[in-house]
């Protein structure tokens, strides 16, 4: 790979007055919400009170972005030559951003504002490399104070409690989540950074005891480790007030139906270490609305497209902080709206396919039970659609298998689940060249592991026959596709020797 380094040399006159009048046109945009929102209650007064009016704005403060770095940044510069694009003027003018393209060819310091990046209160944070090669991210001061002002707004709107602990259990190492959940819920309660340790989790609710509104912050597989390994040790969950906050992968509603039969509520945020950390977040809304689309295939039909069988995660965005928008191919663009951002992040394409939808699309399509589906937490902004990443499935007998619609068959009904640790998707080969896509399942404890693998077959058989109708049609094509083959492995066994990672990764090769 070349790695570039283009310097930026003095700006010319015309260019040093451009950017004067993108600043003072930037200011008179969105100048009030930057002031205001410094500080927690003022994001959520912005979150419950957003108008449609204001995607106006943040469209044009987007594109401002756009020519801003077109400035200042060496890399963006380059780049733009590069693709014919210096002298765009519309938002679409300006080409998408990706790893490859980008962040891939240009070196940190190329990527960053006038093409400075060594300063006191940069951090340095690191993807888990789930994707491939594991990628370094850095953000300033500035943009931190932002990111930390967001989820602690989000926490007490979402988790409210007059006494707030928040137990941080993501990884503590350079992957941004673990850091910033700690440093952001500080600002706004009493916080201890176990990392993924249940021991400590579990010595720290036993100490400080039940007279805490709790919020175990995790990876959704932690998650439901926690509350199978307190299951197993009698924890008193009565006693206590413990509520679930998770991120960094997705997670179906079976498993949140199971979390929560210990959990007062679990709640899903949406970030990637390549953007920035809280770009979306669930309400009980959300939620509902999701679990309302699972069951509605008039409502799927009219929000996600006619035919479409995923069920997607949805969250709320802020679209003055992150500006979203869908490419051709259905793909996530993200423009993060700040000039406090330190590497500026321009119609960056991290690889999601999503759908976008204003409140009052989703309102329309509801009709009468838009209102009674609104809980205490309201937030007035639009809503992601989120199917994760684009080439997260496996192609079998003309059907796409995706991760989470496994998930939903090994937990919903399965009197075992407690057993399964995690699990993984592989392809295997039988003679003559044809191929079975295998569940592989790490499990702990004592359990017949021929009763276990059949239930979860069945499970994941029927959830795959009632979600995909490709899948259904080639069960009545050819009664053979329902070949799906169960490998059982103790822990830390078998494919699960190689993912060591507390964020899990669910397609493999060569199991």
């Amino acid at each position: 790979m070349t790695r570039l380094s283009p310097v930026l040399g003095p700006l010319s006159p015309r260019q040093r007055w451009r950017r004067i009048r993108l600043q003072a046109y930037s200011w008179s945009l969105t100048g009030a919400y930057r002031l205001g929102a410094m500080h927690p209650a003022i994001w959520r007064l912005v979150a419950r009170s957003y108008h449609p009016a204001l995607d106006w704005v943040a469209a044009r403060h987007a594109r401002v972005a756009c020519q801003f770095a077109a400035v200042d940044v060496p890399a963006y510069r380059d780049f733009l030559r590069g693709h014919g694009a210096e002298h765009a003027r519309r938002l679409a003018g300006f080409p998408e951003t990706t790893k490859q393209n980008y962040a891939g060819v240009y070196d940190e310091e190329s990527r960053c504002q006038e093409g400075k990046l060594h300063r006191a209160g940069v951090i340095v944070d690191e993807s888990s490399g789930s994707s491939g090669k594991p990628y370094n991210w850095v953000r300033g001061p500035r943009e931190l104070k932002g990111i930390y002002r967001n989820a602690a707004g989000y926490i007490e709107l979402v988790f409210p409690g007059k006494r707030l602990f928040v137990i941080n259990a993501y990884s503590m190492g350079a992957w941004a989540t673990g850091t910033t959940t700690g440093t952001a819920m500080a600002r706004i309660a009493m916080v201890k950074n176990t990392g993924p340790d249940l021991d400590k989790i579990i010595d720290t609710l036993e100490h400080f005891g039940p007279g805490y509104d709790y919020v175990v912050a995790a990876y959704p597989p932690f998650l439901k480790h926690l509350r199978d390994r307190l299951d197993e040790a009698g924890f008193p969950w009565p006693d206590y007030r413990i509520r679930g906050m998770v991120g960094g992968e997705g997670m179906t509603e079976a498993l949140r139906d199971y979390l929560e039969e210990r959990f007062e509520e679990v709640r899903s945020g949406y970030g990637a270490s390549d953007l920035t950390i809280g770009m979306g977040a669930e309400t009980g809304f959300s939620v509902r609305l999701r679990k309302r689309l699972a069951t509605d295939q008039r409502l799927r039909d009219r929000l996600l497209g006619e035919g479409e069988q995923r069920l997607p995660m949805i969250f709320h965005y802020n679209p003055l902080e992150t500006f979203l928008e869908i490419n051709e191919h259905g793909e996530l663009l993200c423009t993060i709206n700040t000039k406090s951002c330190l590497q500026p992040k321009l119609r960056y394409n991290v690889g999601d396919e999503a759908r976008l939808h204003t409140l009052a699309e989703v309102r329309q399509a509801l009709g009468d039970d838009y209102a009674g589906m609104w809980t205490d937490e309201r937030m007035n902004l639009p809503l992601l659609f989120l199917f994760g990443r684009k080439d997260s499935t496996i192609s079998y007998m003309g059907a796409n298998l995706y991760p989470q619609d496994v998930e939903y068959g090994l937990y919903q009904g399965n009197p075992f689940a407690a057993s399964i640790n995690r699990f993984c998707l592989s392809l295997e080969e039988l003679p003559g060249l044809e191929y079975r896509p295998v569940i592989n399942l790490e499990v702990r404890g004592d359990v017949d592991h021929g009763q276990l693998a059949d239930i979860c077959r069945k499970g994941v058989l029927a959830h795959l026959s009632a979600v995909s109708r490709d899948f259904a049609e080639s069960l009545r094509e050819d009664p053979t596709a329902a070949d799906l083959r169960v490998k059982i492995h103790a822990l830390g066994e078998g494919p699960f020797a190689r993912l060591t990672k507390m964020k899990n990764v669910y397609l493999v090769k060569d199991a």
